[in-house]
């Protein structure tokens, strides 16, 4: 009985380590990164190469812990598909694409994406609704993008005098400050992201998505067999 105690202790032990430092399990449950990911797909998640979190809790007893964040390997990248924790709720966690580091400049006129001030080739970029939100048709409440106004650059501040009116399709150019990322769904039109929210913290950022081990479809109640096994880019 005491042997049996203690692997079963080790094994837990072993699995918070993985589970902490390694590789986690995630699940996608919007359609935010379609047609890159769909709802209903599995993905493991690098946590090694950027550095993982250790926990801000004692698992089960719900101690609060300090918590720090180690090392990486390598720095999230302009392209990468990273996980986070929500900035406005860190018990969620988001998935999305970094489209803009620390020191960029991003901006969006009329869906297309600039990164200090050259137009990027999106292929992975999806535009499901036709119309083009501009200033004049603007849909969302502006209070939604208020955020932004304090990182334009200088110059469009000078131009605007505090008339700057951004959209969903139409915003910026923003700097992105020291430790932050500018983040974007995949499916452009339908997805809340860095443009409504905000930047992610460096120390928000928990890994990388890798594989996608497996999927199911929802509408259909069967796996989409076709995704298992696909190396997450």
């Amino acid at each position: 009985m005491k042997e049996w105690v203690k692997s079963l202790g080790l094994a837990f032990v072993l699995f918070l380590v993985i589970r902490t430092f390694l590789v986690q399990a995630f699940k996608i449950p919007t359609g935010s990164m379609e047609s890159t990911l769909l709802v209903g797909d599995f993905l493991l998640v690098n946590k090694l190469a950027y550095g993982a979190t250790t926990p801000t809790k004692l698992p089960i007893l719900g101690v609060a812990l300090p918590n720090f964040h180690l090392p990486g390997y390598e720095a999230p990248k302009k392209g990468d598909i990273i996980v986070f924790e929500y900035p406005l709720d860190r018990s969620l966690d988001f998935v999305k694409r970094c489209v803009a580091a620390s020191g960029d400049t991003v901006e969006m006129r009329d869906k297309i994406l600039y990164l200090n001030s050259i137009p990027q080739d999106e292929p992975f970029a999806q535009h499901s609704d036709p119309v083009v939100i501009r200033e004049e048709n603007r849909r969302f409440d502006p209070g939604n993008f208020s955020w932004q106004y304090q990182y334009l650059i200088d110059s469009e501040k000078e131009r605007l005098r505090g008339r700057y009116n951004p959209t969903r399709d139409n915003f910026g150019p923003l700097y992105v400050p020291e430790g932050k990322y500018f983040c974007l769904g995949d499916n452009r039109d339908h997805s809340s992201d860095s443009r409504f929210w905000g930047f992610v913290d460096r120390s928000l950022i928990k890994g990388r998505p890798m594989i996608l081990y497996f999927s199911w479809d929802h509408e259909q109640w069967l796996p989409r067999f076709d995704r298992i096994g696909h190396i997450i880019q």
